[in-house]
């Protein structure tokens, strides 16, 4: 069984953590910041903005791969999936703005609603209701 949707999701995690740690690598550079945020204040929230990535991420990952191992999943899946991207791409780019902001408010929006909406879909489907 080929996992289409959880194959590109994780192509696209990938390619969202490099994209994080570029960002964080140039800034350390520029900053000539070695170990830590070196007092920093966009360093340390380039650097949360990946941890809040790689904390949410993986339990996305498993649940496509859960729920498209059902045989349940259709385009849905997919257009949440990625959308959820898309969602922590605004939250990396919102927390560059030291102040509430509609990017960093969307990601985490749609981070929440996608790992919330995943979780009930998992279950519905466990318990035999979708």
């Amino acid at each position: 069984m080929i996992l289409q949707t959880t194959l590109c999701l994780a192509a696209a995690a990938a390619v969202i953590t490099f994209w994080h740690i570029a960002r964080i690598g140039q800034l350390r550079m520029r900053e000539k910041v070695l170990f830590g945020d070196g007092g920093h204040d966009l360093l340390s929230r380039r650097m949360r903005a990946q941890l809040n990535f790689v904390e949410s991420t993986p339990f996305v990952l498993i649940l496509v791969a859960a729920i498209e191992m059902t045989g349940k999943a259709g385009p849905w899946l997919a257009i949440v999936g990625a959308v959820f991207m898309l969602g922590r791409v605004s939250h990396g780019l919102g927390m560059d703005i030291p102040k509430p902001n509609l990017f960093r408010m969307a990601g985490v929006l749609v981070t929440v609603l996608t790992l919330l909406g995943l979780s009930v879909m998992a279950v519905l489907i466990a318990l035999g209701r979708f």
